[in-house]
């Protein structure tokens, strides 16, 4: 097995530079090795997502902002193979979006998107977080970004230990965006 990254973002708002929570865990050889949870400082003040994931301004207010508390965070993605999300393409923009505005580089590595991989690997459909935690019977606090990503890490690692499936061999495409981050 790889190593790799799962990655969660809450966002406060509509906007992709808004990210107000942001987890990260480590899997090395299919077993987590790390894990990181921050509460992040958006650019507005203004939540329109609080009744999703709970996190409002007054949590956050005092949290450093993205820029400040990536290159601590940065570190954790050394030496991965690629970084994995459910639906990637969101994570993925907001990861690029906050780094383009801090006026950071996003880290080069590719995205799996954890939705693809259940659809392949298992043939999950409707492929949310929750009906894929549900099939493989993996705790979830959905929309909690480190329950979040400890979830797409499992399906991830799950995915590695289904001999089915063609997302093990570090290639495939179809669980791939296609694109480095």
């Amino acid at each position: 097995m790889t190593d790799f990254v799962a990655i969660d973002f809450e966002t406060a708002d509509y906007g992709a530079d808004s990210a107000c929570a942001v987890a990260i865990v480590r899997v090395r050889d299919g077993r987590v090795v790390a894990r990181d949870c921050r509460l992040i400082r958006p650019p507005r003040r203004e939540f329109v997502f609080t009744y999703i994931h709970g996190i409002s301004w007054s949590d956050v207010r005092d949290q450093p902002s993205f820029g400040e508390l990536w290159p601590g965070l940065a570190p954790l993605l050394e030496g991965t193979d690629f970084l994995a999300a459910h639906n990637a393409p969101f994570d993925r923009n907001v990861l690029r979006t906050c780094c383009a505005e801090a006026g950071l580089s996003p880290p080069p590595l590719e995205f799996t998107c954890t939705v693809r991989l259940a659809r392949r690997a298992w043939g999950i459909y409707p492929t949310k977080l929750p009906d894929v935690c549900r099939h493989l019977g993996i705790p979830l606090r959905h929309h909690d970004a480190a329950s979040d990503a400890e979830a797409c890490a499992r399906i991830v690692i799950a995915a590695g230990e289904t001999t089915s499936h063609p997302a093990r061999r570090r290639g495939a495409a179809a669980a791939r965006q296609g694109t480095a981050s």
